[in-house]
Order: structure tokens, then sequence, then C-alpha cells
């Protein structure tokens, strides 16, 4: 059974960002799913990518997923680790695995050592663009009311520096405290920092965050220095997650190393897919460290790879489910991981348990979104009569 075939598709979800995702094509006419992990204005480079990938993998074996996945990053990559070389294996070692189980006849988690647990808790992103605390306050009040029972949010505003204005940080601490009293104390608040402050700040605003009872403080500083992270997991009482910017298994050998969290989240569209977020989930139980896999892509593929990787392994707290995603992926899928009340279903089909319709996929094509306009120095700190926004 050798890869005969791998194209890409890029979709429009209408926020966000496009999506990528990559169908594998067998010679005896199986195919497989599978999606990138890209960031907006990136997408067309990581599609690239799986095409150059493409070239040296037609011809193989689909059964050699963790040795293709080895040689094309000793040989290819010339052992230069990288997102974007990460993210198109992601994509092509997804679409195999749907295969394999599409071979065998079993859901992917059969083929991983079988289930731990008959369904995969999620929280909610992808919610929080309101302009004002009032507006993020009436749509997270909407997810409660659909049943998800955890969200997570960025309440820093202000330009991402190693230091934050004052006035920035209370307002961040003001818009935590006015959603605990609105979600009430069971909610789950999940507050993301986005690796922007150094350890001294991070460290206040993680302590004045304890009274509110969050479940966890994610990436407050760079994990390329992951010794940063570390000091503030010691100095604060509230569980640390980091891994989004993290893509290596080396890297997040560094990470449990370091002590640097207590919950580990990595992309499985951008980390090298399914074997690797198995291996690095391996690699944290030992240290007394779970699992909280990141998950900004689709709903269908991304979402699919997950939570079957979520259902074996014995150190899983809970992933990410984008809400903003939600309708487009309904539009093209013809099935799809069904979610209710803040919990996926597994699937009991062969593969993956999605399948995406390429007609529907046509009517949503790539646009380019608008670009993030880079930071002026008029925006930069310290600001004359600054005022805190959204």
């Amino acid at each position: 059974m050798q890869i005969a075939r791998i194209e890409t598709f890029l979709l429009h979800p209408g926020s966000g960002k496009n999506l990528l995702f990559c169908r594998v094509e067998t010679s005896d006419g199986l195919h497989g799913w599978g999606e990138a992990y890209v960031t907006r204005g990136k997408e067309r480079v990581i599609e690239s990518c799986i095409h150059c990938m493409a070239d040296y993998l037609i011809g193989r074996s689909a059964y050699s997923i963790r040795h293709s996945g080895q040689v094309l990053f000793d040989d290819f990559a010339i052992r230069r680790v990288s997102m974007e070389l990460l993210s198109a294996w992601s994509a092509i070692e997804i679409a195999l695995w749907d295969i394999l189980g599409k071979r065998t006849g079993e859901p992917v988690y059969n083929l991983l050592g079988g289930k731990s647990r008959d369904r995969v808790r999620v929280y909610a992103n992808g919610w929080s663009h309101g302009k004002t605390i009032e507006e993020n306050i009436e749509r997270a009040l909407k997810l409660k009311a659909l049943g998800f029972t955890a969200a997570k949010f960025d309440p820093f505003p202000g330009p991402w520096r190693t230091h934050v204005d004052p006035k920035d940080e209370d307002f961040a601490i003001d818009f935590v405290r006015r959603m605990r009293d609105a979600m009430g104390p069971e909610f789950e608040l999940l507050i993301e920092a986005h690796r922007r402050f150094s350890p001294s700040h991070a460290i206040r605003i993680g302590r004045r965050l304890e009274e509110f009872g969050i479940t966890w403080y994610e990436e407050p500083c760079l994990a390329d220095n992951i010794e940063l992270v570390a000091e503030v997991r010691r100095s604060v009482a509230i569980p640390i997650v980091t891994g989004e910017a993290l893509y290596s298994k080396e890297q997040f050998f560094r990470t449990l190393e370091c002590r640097a969290a207590d919950i580990l989240n990595p992309d499985i569209c951008a980390c090298g897919g399914i074997t690797a977020l198995m291996d690095i989930a391996a690699m944290a139980q030992p240290q007394a460290v779970v699992m909280a896999p990141h998950n900004y892509n689709s709903v269908l593929m991304g979402l699919a790879a997950t939570v079957h990787v979520c259902a074996v392994i014995p150190n899983f707290r809970i992933t990410e489910y984008f809400v903003n995603f939600t309708e487009v992926c309904a539009e093209v899928a013809t099935s799809q991981i069904k979610v209710e009340d803040g919990w996926a279903e597994l699937p009991t089909s062969p593969g993956l348990g999605v399948e995406i319709d390429r007609e529907a996929l046509a009517r949503h094509p790539y646009q380019e979104f608008a670009h993030k306009p880079l930071t002026e120095t008029s925006q930069e700190y310290p600001r004359k009569d600054y005022l805190p926004s959204l």
C-alpha cells in the first residue's frame, strides 16, 4: 500500500484564518484526511511545504508512518526543526493514520492501544472577540447556555511586550473578576497570556489571579527560554501551561526536565501528528504532567486526530474546541466528531471518523485576510494619556 497522491485544500471559514487540509490517496484507492496548523498569512507557506514533501513521499509505504517522519527530519530538513516543517508533516501523518484505520476497519484509537475513556472533554475558544468586557461576558454566558463548562480567553490589552502597563494589568484583573462573577464558581476559566511577560510581571499578575480560582495560566513567558516559564511555575499557585509554541519532542523534553509546566498543550497539527503527540504524552506521564492539547484548527481533522489520542492517553485533562469554526465545518463535512455539552463523543467508524466533501470545500476557497497591522511607535509603552481597551 504505497502513497500515490497528496493533495491540499484551503478553506476560508469567515474568521480567524484559512484552514489547511491534506488528502492522501494510496495505490489501492484508499484515502485519508489530515490537517496542518497554520497562522494567518502563512497558510500558503505551509501548503507549499506539504507539496515539497509530497515529492519525497510518493511511492513510499503508507504503513511506514514513524520512519517517514524520521527521515523527513533527517534527510529532507537536515535535522532542523521548524513549525512549518512539522505542521506540513502533521497533515500528512494524520491522513496516513486515517488510511490505516480504514484499511484495518478500526477507529484509530484502537490502533493506538484502545480507549481509556468513553468521551473527551473540550473547552471553548474562538469566542472572545467582543470589543468590551460586557460584550465578552455576554458571549461567555451563551457558551455556558450551550453546555460548555470551561472556556479560554486572553484578558490582556495592549501590545505583546515583556513588560505591562499597570493600567493594562488592572484592566485584565478586572476582566477576570467580572467573568468569574458572571459565570459562577463552577465554570472553569482558562487564562491565556500568549508568551508576553517577563517572569517578574508574570508572577505578580499570577498572584493577583489566584483569588479567582482559575484553572490555568497559559504561557506567561516566552517558551523559547523555558527557564522563564519554570521561574513563574515555582512562584505562582496556579497550574502553568506551556507547549503551544513548542514543536519538537526535544523541546518538550527540555520543558519537562526544567519542571516548567503542570500541563502541556502541544498541537497535534504542529508537533508531528498522532505519533508525536503520543510520544510527548508518554514523556509527560512519569513527570506527573497532564495533557491538554492545543487545537487552533478545524473541528474536523484537527479535532478528530486530537480526540483519538486523548481517548487513549492516561494523563489527559481537557482539549480545545474552536467554536467559531463550527458552522463552516458542518457545511463541508459528510461525517464529523459529535460535540455536545462540552464533550466529544468517540467515533466508532474506521479511521478518524470524519469525511470531507471536496466539492463543498471548493465553495469556501482561500481568501487572504486583512493583515494585522504591526505596532506603531505611537503605540509602544510608555504612552501618554493611555487608556486600555480590547
